[in-house]
């Protein structure tokens, strides 16, 4: 009887110290139950040490070309034009109150610099044409707005932007849909998922850090000389390579969710999980799409900003008193909101092709 008393006791013993194991497996389990129920829609193309068919990874899609993507943009908006220049307008007005417009005098300083540079050419000047370009050059990274801003006016213009965003994917969803909203619904209503859409900003800055820590390396190694020798050189640029690839991949899907996740109650990582399946096959012709607006949204800068700046030299070599008006750095200002606003409209219509069409 002792010796089965004893047993029973070390058994008990035994069971109470495996208790705490079985008790973390147990939550493994749950939870890797509850991963498999949350990704069990996941889009799997490629198998890992099987060869992948072209047939068996290309996803097909229905969108229009490029040019009638960017052109239907524009009509899109012009279309609506009752309710995107107000807002455009609302915009740039608190732009200029909370964050600051670029001052004229810093604008007539790189207008000095250029005609400084100038007197260094064999002619001695150059061209109005040339120095409008320049002009635009020095002054299209700000944006028309204040280039000494502080903590406070950061804050404020990341918060302006994505109120754009989100008022602008909330106008567009609802005139799609075959709605009439007014800008005061959009103002109102849009801001719910404000909380979300930051959240997934947090990712998309953790996915670019590759593309950051090249910049720094980039530079260092111009300071240090470390790219003269061709075999530093050629190892640096496929470091380089991977980096860049790594971001732009995971970028080409998440720059998509911060469009899903203004959905109603689509939450952060259901939004990216979600559109990284989306664009699982067509990041390369989203990748494309994006090139190509960024350079509609240069032409748009070139074609509209440079009879503006010549304008400006015009009349204020007419007329002094206008001298210290900022006409160049509050049109920059409106075309920089524009050009926003276009950007998501872009980049919505393009989500909506692709989560409108049914795959067979």
């Amino acid at each position: 009887m002792a010796k089965t008393a004893s047993k029973k006791t070390s058994s008990a013993k035994g069971s109470k110290k495996s208790s705490p194991f079985k008790a973390v497996k147990g939550f493994m389990q749950v939870q890797r139950a509850r991963w498999k129920e949350f990704r069990k829609d996941k889009v799997k193309l490629h198998k890992s040490f099987r060869r992948s068919y072209r047939e068996d990874y290309i996803r097909k899609t229905q969108t229009p070309g490029l040019l009638s993507h960017a052109m239907t943009t524009f009509q899109f908006i012009f279309k609506h034009w009752r309710t995107f220049i107000p807002f455009i307008l609302l915009m740039a007005v608190m732009y200029v109150v909370l964050v600051g417009l670029l001052s004229e005098d810093l604008y007539q300083q790189f207008q000095a610099s250029i005609d400084e540079s100038s007197s260094e050419l064999a002619s001695g000047q150059i061209g109005n044409f040339a120095k409008a370009g320049l002009l635009l050059i020095s002054t299209i990274t700000t944006g028309g707005l204040d280039t000494g801003m502080g903590e406070s006016q950061l804050i404020f213009m990341v918060l302006l932007f994505l109120i754009m965003w989100l008022v602008t994917i909330y106008l567009m969803r609802h005139f799609m849909a075959g709605g009439k909203p007014r800008l005061r619904d959009g103002i109102y209503n849009a801001l719910g998922p404000l909380i979300s859409t930051l959240l997934v900003f947090v990712v998309i800055f953790i996915q670019a850090l590759p593309l950051m820590l090249v910049a720094i390396t980039y530079s260092a190694a111009q300071v240090t000389d470390f790219l003269s020798e061709p075999f530093y050189a050629l190892v640096y640029f496929l470091f380089a390579a991977v980096m860049i690839i790594i971001s732009v991949y995971l970028l080409s899907s998440s720059i998509l969710a911060l469009v899903a996740v203004t959905a109603p109650g689509v939450y952060p990582m259901r939004a990216l999980f979600s559109t990284s399946d989306l664009m699982a096959g067509r990041r390369t012709k989203f990748i494309i799409r994006v090139i190509y607006l960024i350079l509609t949204v240069i032409l748009l800068y070139v074609l509209i900003m440079t009879p503006i700046i010549l304008l400006d030299m015009w009349l204020k070599n007419i007329w002094e008193w206008i001298y210290g008006i900022p006409i160049v750095s509050f049109c920059m200002l409106l075309l920089t909101c524009f050009v926003f606003i276009y950007a998501t409209a872009y980049l919505y219509r393009y989500y909506r092709w692709l989560l409108d069409y049914q795959e067979k």
